[in-house]
């Protein structure tokens, strides 16, 4: 602490009544991390884990779309003036998108009012008791980024990209952050990893392969997991139904389920049931 202070960073805090905090980031948008993070939150939950997800992008906000959350009636107070999670799914979630309910009006502040907000989701949220909760991160490196990494005490964070070069050379500048902040990387997910066609069953591998999987070899972390590229993994998040949800005994959410299942045993969280008896949470 004495050591940040004199470099003249702030002093990281842990999230009130919350055990781990795990970063999702992509460092570069369209790589499907919310759709990632979203999936997290909900296997960590038919787990039995207590899960929660907050949503820290405040220009694009998600997570409202992915609870099936946007018609929801805006947050209310608690008796200290702290925001109260909406819940679903068994998820305790919070966004700035239940704050501003219009989805067609665009976020455009700048400098103070961006850091205000920041600060409001990060430390005036009343969370109930959370075993794990999962920052879902704006895409980037740059101060919001920062700004959350450098306040909050991580467990560690997991990076999402898909096997095409493009997305990996900025995941690669979000592992050179996270090393900056003193932050654990976990791991990354290889999403849209293979595309299998519903008629012939023919696989295609259509941003490459095994990219996400050499560069955690160079970076010397795990591969968490695959998530294939499948239409109804979109269906399902457009619908505010996730996949973990919408067919929580399929491929695709076993995919899910076995991240969740790893990053728990990586930020040393007990897992205390199977997931077959956890079809009831939803």
């Amino acid at each position: 602490m004495v050591a940040r202070m004199q470099q003249g960073l702030p002093q990281k805090r842990a999230v009130v009544g919350v055990k781990k905090v795990v970063a999702v980031s992509s460092a570069k948008g369209g790589v499907g991390k919310s759709t990632i993070a979203a999936n997290l939150a909900l296997s960590f939950a038919r787990l039995g884990l207590r899960s929660g997800i907050l949503d820290m992008d405040i220009f694009g906000p998600s997570i409202p779309t992915l609870f099936n959350l946007e018609d929801a009636e805006e947050p209310r107070l608690s008796s200290d003036g702290q925001l109260i999670p909406l819940t679903n799914y068994g998820v305790a979630t919070m966004s700035m998108g239940y704050l501003i309910p219009n989805t067609r009006t665009p976020v455009t502040w700048r400098g103070p009012m961006l850091q205000k907000a920041l600060q409001q989701l990060l430390h005036s949220v009343a969370w109930p008791a959370l075993d794990v909760l999962v920052l879902d991160l704006p895409p980037g490196t740059g101060d919001t980024q920062l700004t959350i990494t450098q306040q909050i005490n991580l467990a560690g964070a997991v990076i999402v990209s898909t096997p095409q070069d493009l997305a990996l050379k900025d995941a690669i500048k979000g592992f050179e952050m996270f090393k900056k902040v003193d932050v654990k990387v976990l791991g990354m997910v290889q999403n849209m990893s293979v595309f299998c066609c519903p008629k012939c069953g023919e696989k295609t591998h259509i941003f490459g392969k095994e990219g996400v999987s050499k560069e955690c070899e160079r970076e010397g972390v795990e591969m968490l997991g695959d998530v294939p590229l499948d239409g109804r993994i979109c269906e399902d998040a457009d619908r505010g139904k996730p996949t973990v949800v919408s067919e929580p005994e399929g491929d695709r959410a076993a995919a899910y389920l076995g991240i969740a299942r790893r990053v728990a045993e990586l930020v040393e969280l007990e897992v205390s049931r199977t997931v077959e008896s956890l079809t009831e949470v939803f």
